[in-house]
């Protein structure tokens, strides 16, 4: 399930892997785990050789379950700290470093590998599972994102997110590596009208019309 942020992809890829019985992938988690990690450790995010060379440093263990999906790095557990807007706002210049793309690519595959699950992020369908059966891009207004996202962190208001969003989405969609993009094979959903139970419900829906 692919998407930018505050479309709703982690509320609902959560709910519809707890009602599948599946495990649960937050991508974009990791790569706010490696961004705080390297804010942490003082690397100077502006170089992205800098940022290339310790990449691989940090030690991720990584949740899936969809009911506590937690993220530690290097045995501390970074699911809160990784949700600030000192992160938010660095996590699109280590994300677009080649290096760090590799690397966490490979583990998301091997986390896929190990069995069903629902994954979301944003270069799932494109890049990291092409041949996923069932390949959904959320979308959402840029009012209705900003609302969700500024729900969901700290320190932040609603127009704060909201030029914060606008900011990412261009970065993330023009950078050289991996760009935010919809595979052609997606089903594009708009979430800006349903509420939660209805985007589950839908995405379920489709998930029925796929293997029945």
């Amino acid at each position: 399930m692919d998407g930018p942020s505050g479309s709703g992809k982690s509320s609902a890829s959560r709910g519809v892997a707890r009602a599948l019985g599946l495990r649960y992938l937050d991508t974009g988690a990791m790569y706010r785990a490696v961004t705080w990690w390297m804010l942490e450790h003082g690397v100077d995010l502006a170089d992205p050789a800098a940022v290339a060379a310790r990449c691989h440093e940090p030690v991720l263990e990584i949740g899936t379950d969809p009911d506590a999906p937690g993220i530690g790095v290097d045995g501390t557990d970074v699911s809160g700290p990784i949700r600030t807007q000192e992160v938010t706002r660095a996590v699109s210049a280590v994300s677009a470093v080649p290096e760090v793309r590799r690397r966490l690519v490979d583990l998301q595959r091997q986390i896929i590998g190990t069995g069903d699950i629902v994954v979301e992020g944003r270069d799932i369908g494109t890049v990291v599972a092409p041949d996923a059966p069932l390949k959904i891009y959320l979308t959402a207004s840029a009012d209705a994102r900003a609302r969700r996202r500024t729900a969901e962190l700290t320190g932040t208001s609603t127009e704060e997110q909201r030029a914060e969003m606008a900011r990412r989405d261009a970065l993330d969609s023009t950078r050289k590596a991996d760009p935010l993009a919809m595979a052609a094979d997606a089903v594009e959903l708009d979430t800006t009208p349903l509420d939660l139970d209805e985007v589950i419900a839908e995405v379920l829906r489709l998930v029925k019309e796929r293997t029945t």
